[in-house]
């Protein structure tokens, strides 16, 4: 059975129920990894409040006060290496975000000519 595609761009491929790979690297996460990743790239874009992802990743009723979260998505963005705080953003005192990967422009392109000397 073939799986489908949840979020794919040029650096990370997130495969419904798993794998998931960065750079055609294959990482190792554990179920709630996962589960915490895939919601967040299932609503790319959007902040998702912490009491819905303690909600719908572990079952924590509303009003929970727990570090988990916070340690689960150190971990991911740890796995994630270099495009870790690009995918997760924090949006403090409310939840997280994720964003897709968009390659910056440079903000000037000058041609080489400019820099020429006489």
């Amino acid at each position: 059975m073939d799986r489908m595609t949840m979020y794919s761009d040029e650096h990370l491929k997130i495969e419904t129920g798993g794998p998931v790979e960065l750079d055609t690297r294959r990482l190792t996460l554990t179920r709630k990894e996962y589960e915490l990743l895939a919601m967040l790239a299932r609503n790319a874009g959007e902040i998702v409040p912490r009491d819905v992802l303690l909600s719908s990743v572990w079952g924590y009723c509303q009003g929970t006060r727990t570090r988990t979260l916070d340690v689960h998505i150190r971990r991911l963005r740890r796995k994630l290496g270099v495009f870790g705080d690009t995918y997760i953003q924090t949006v403090f005192g409310v939840g997280y975000r994720f964003e897709r990967f968009r390659a910056t422009p440079p903000l000037f392109h000058y041609p080489l000519s400019h820099f020429a000397t006489a």
